[in-house]
């Protein structure tokens, strides 16, 4: 951390003699995506221990941006640039990410993800089980849409109850 640190300070102090001294010198962008591919795919251990090691603070500090967020979202012009960005991005790029890193993926992301699909689940098959519908009608009788404004009704409460009084 405190070569990084070095290093950022050191280039600052520089920027004042850059123009004195000509055009940037700037490494070729092939040589400097494989440094970058070959030293980001040797940190994976790293990165795990240290955003582990981060998650209280992770919690903290983005329950205090909620404001932030809220501004960055309803900012001018947002609408138009997440539908820029998703032009950029383009169909070919989602279809190719997929195909090299989300497939492989998948699997094990389910797999992890068994003890909270349970867990956020259980709230909302306990509530359904814990109705008593109205009295069935015969096929087609437009009364059995009240069953279903039964369990829609019940179960969006839950979500209610569950997110606090404050609904969101």
């Amino acid at each position: 951390m405190i070569k990084k640190l070095s290093a950022i300070l050191m280039f600052i102090l520089c920027l004042p003699i850059l123009p004195i001294l000509g055009a940037i010198k700037v490494k070729e962008v092939g040589a400097s995506t494989e440094k970058w591919g070959e030293n980001a795919a040797r940190a994976s251990g790293e990165f795990a221990t240290n955003a582990e090691a981060a998650a209280e603070s992770w919690a903290s500090n983005t329950a205090r941006a909620a404001d932030t967020f809220h501004q960055a979202i309803t900012a001018s012009g947002m609408k138009e640039r997440f539908r820029r960005g998703v032009q950029r991005a383009g169909a070919a790029k989602f279809a190719r990410k997929i195909r090299e890193v989300g497939r492989d993926r998948f699997g094990p992301g389910v797999a992890a993800a068994k003890t909270d699909y349970s867990s956020g689940v259980e709230p909302y098959f306990s509530t359904i089980a814990g109705l008593t519908l109205s009295p069935r009608k015969p096929r087609g009788d437009p009364a059995n849409y009240n069953r279903v404004q039964e369990i829609g009704k019940a179960l969006n409460a839950k979500r209610l109850a569950l997110l606090g009084a404050g609904g969101g």
